[in-house]
């Protein structure tokens, strides 16, 4: 992959990872594990993280924070229309991805370029929260496969467990009785960084879809691996019960 000059995380992203292990304190007790690996700390590589909550990003940020990374995120398109938050969130370098649109395919080569500059790139596979009814990852989008095949980066996965704890799935609504229970109980919230990138030489042969559709399904089975040691003891049925979440499943994968 050709390099373009190293990007620098801007001052005030590294600042918002600071507020975001402030704010995380008082609501959960984080725990965050392994790591990126010394080779991919200076990137390029995408973390390609699980779904589970709206507290997600918060989660994300101040782990990153703690494992010393910056990366810049892969959001969508009305975060960056929002007044305030939209200024913000491209003075800080994160990447746009207007859905359901005639630009939506802007996001790629866009993702591509930060790669290039040697950016840690953060991407949601599943494209929403997901909704397993038994909160596994489901069926991931071609997005991170596409972003592999563009740049060469490697992919790691990034586990995330416990942040339906802090925020349900339907929240602002009722958000602040779900802060509230947050504040009184301080759930623990795990976060772990795979030891290894996912293995997509399997992914190689075929047409570019077939290798993206194969590659994705490498990714959301990593990912898998990755959760599982978060959740031992709830492996089928989560001790924690969203019952705002739906239940969807046509995105179901099977797994062992």
């Amino acid at each position: 992959m050709e390099t373009s000059p190293v990007w620098r995380a801007p001052r005030l992203w590294r600042w918002l990872l600071v507020v975001a292990r402030i704010v995380v304190f008082p609501l959960a007790r984080l725990r965050v594990s392994g790591g990126l690996p010394e080779q991919l700390r200076g990137g390029p590589v995408i973390l390609a993280a699980n779904h589970v909550s709206p507290f997600d990003p918060v989660i994300v940020m101040a782990a990153c924070h703690k494992a010393g990374i910056a990366p810049r995120f892969m959001a969508t398109g009305g975060v960056f229309r929002a007044p305030i938050v939209g200024s913000i969130m491209r003075h800080c370098g994160h990447i746009r991805v207007d859905r359901n649109t005639a630009h939506v395919a802007d996001a790629l080569p866009n993702a591509a370029k930060a790669l290039a500059e040697n950016s840690a790139v953060l991407v949601y596979p599943e494209g929403r929260i997901g909704l397993d009814p038994w909160m596994w990852p489901e069926r991931g989008k071609t997005g991170a496969a596409r972003m592999a095949q563009m740049s060469g980066a490697p992919v790691l996965p990034v586990a995330q467990w416990g942040t339906h704890a802090v925020l349900p799935w339907e929240a602002p609504k009722h958000l602040g009785r779900a802060l509230l229970r947050a504040l009184l109980t301080r759930p623990l919230v795990q976060v772990r960084f795979a030891g290894r990138p996912v293995d997509l030489t399997g992914a190689e042969t075929g047409t570019p879809g077939a290798q993206a559709l194969h590659a994705t399904r490498l990714i959301m089975d990593a990912l898998d691996e990755t959760l599982a040691p978060l959740r031992r003891d709830e492996m089928q049925t989560p001790k924690v019960i969203d019952t705002s979440r739906p239940h969807d499943l046509s995105r179901v994968r099977p797994r062992p």
